[in-house]
């Protein structure tokens, strides 16, 4: 029996024949409480003063904190910080930084859920708005060309730090580090720019791979216009608890925690004409534009001109008007496909990226999305198909002949490669 994340609950498929890619996370097993292991790395930080240190002398922190898309156990991380901040600036002003990239506003009902009351009483919270112009601010020029613009708050403070947590990322190659700064809080016309058609086309912008990445050396080279100064990263089980932690230098630390992490997660493809997957679970499949995540661990399984079939609530929606629209509205996903490789740099629409790497999908796969009745309509304008259940979605594929099966249960934590 295989149990699938779905929402807050899970699917239990029984396949005997079907071959079935999990990472070897379940075996980390965590020595002492998520806190203690946060704390122990922040005791022993990678090419980094301790963060006692570098606060001293310093009036205010903004410390940049992820959004209500991530679960991120902020509650072994920020408490940690605070104390140590405070050892070394007692009456430091620390600001939290709501990472929201592209993504909607996080609620104030979201963030006492992800930070607890206590956290929400002590600090200044701020949420981030890439599309608000005034209070963002020009900081350099990305490799890319693109414009580095990013929150003024962390472009302003005397101490940047930040938390996050370390996951296979399907074009960034890894989540974390550099990534709270771009596309975290970066403004729309950055974030718009790295996101580019032809970044997304590039072979190397896949899940694990950072080294000749386009995406991930613009994002490097925000994070250091940002004088971003710290970082404390987390892995997390598929229980979302902390069982490691990486502190210190934002490139270095964080390399190092994705190293750890690969040896984990990377498995090799079993190829077969179905693949079926999740994205994880609530919350990481709050939408279907999250859900295209897991697709591609997916399509890094399947044969040419098989059918993936996805699980997922999508309590949320769609997830984005344009990147619904996008698929909506055009004639083919080919089609849509050779309109964003024409799209210019500089042209860039929001949520192209997601599109364009589902129409890549599209192009070569069919995929049916196994999720709530009132998903029906919005899968089916996308180009894709609706079944209200797996079994009917397995029925489906059956009936066009498909046959050998590879299970993915959990999408967003494995790496699919060679």
């Amino acid at each position: 029996m295989v149990h699938i994340p779905y929402g807050n609950t899970q699917i239990d498929f029984d396949e005997k024949d079907a071959a079935v890619l999990t990472s070897s996370i379940g075996e980390l097993k965590a020595v002492g409480s998520g806190s203690d292991i946060v704390r122990e790395a922040m005791e022993h930080p990678i090419d980094s003063p301790r963060l006692s240190e570098l606060a001293k002398g310093k009036k205010n922190c903004v410390i940049i904190i992820s959004d209500h898309t991530r679960p991120v156990p902020s509650r072994d991380i920020i408490p940690n910080m605070l104390r140590e901040l405070r050892e070394g600036s007692p009456d430091i002003e620390v600001t939290l930084l709501v990472a929201t990239g592209f993504h909607r506003p996080t609620s104030t009902a979201e963030l006492e859920a992800k930070l607890g009351r206590k956290i929400m009483e002590e600090c200044r919270i701020v949420v981030h708005d890439c599309r608000d112009e005034a209070s963002n601010v020009q900081i350099g020029v990305l490799p890319s060309g693109a414009p580095c613009v990013i929150d003024r708050l962390a472009a302003e403070t005397d101490l940047l730090i930040a938390e996050g947590f370390i996951e296979p990322h399907f074009f960034a190659g890894f989540s974390g580090g550099r990534k709270s700064v771009l596309p975290g809080v970066s403004d729309q016309v950055t974030v718009l720019g790295n996101h580019c058609s032809k970044f997304i086309d590039s072979a190397f912008s896949r899940t694990g791979i950072l080294d000749g990445n386009p995406i991930h050396t613009d994002m490097l080279a925000a994070a250091k216009m940002a004088k971003l100064a710290y970082i404390v990263n987390v892995v997390i089980d598929e229980e979302k608890k902390t069982v490691a932690a990486f502190a210190g230098n934002y490139e270095t630390a964080h390399r190092k925690g994705c190293d750890f992490l690969l040896g984990y997660c990377q498995v090799k493809p079993q190829w077969a004409d179905i693949v079926i997957t999740s994205n994880g679970g609530a919350p990481l499949d709050q939408n279907l534009y999250q859900c295209v995540k897991s697709m591609t661990a997916a399509e890094a399984s399947c044969n040419e001109g098989g059918v993936i079939i996805i699980c997922a609530e999508c309590a949320d929606g769609h997830g984005g008007e344009g990147f619904y629209h996008s698929l909506k509205d055009c004639e083919s996903a080919g089609e849509l496909y050779a309109q964003f490789m024409a799209t210019p740099q500089d042209k860039t629409l929001p949520d192209q990226w997601e599109s364009q790497i589902l129409a890549r999908i599209l192009i070569h796969h069919r995929v049916i999305f196994v999720s709530r009745p009132e998903m029906k309509d919005i899968i089916e304008d996308m180009k894709m198909c609706y079944a209200g259940s797996l079994d009917e979605a397995v029925n489906m594929a059956k009936d066009q002949g498909k046959r050998s099966m590879t299970v993915i249960p959990n999408g967003i934590s494995v790496i699919v490669r060679d």
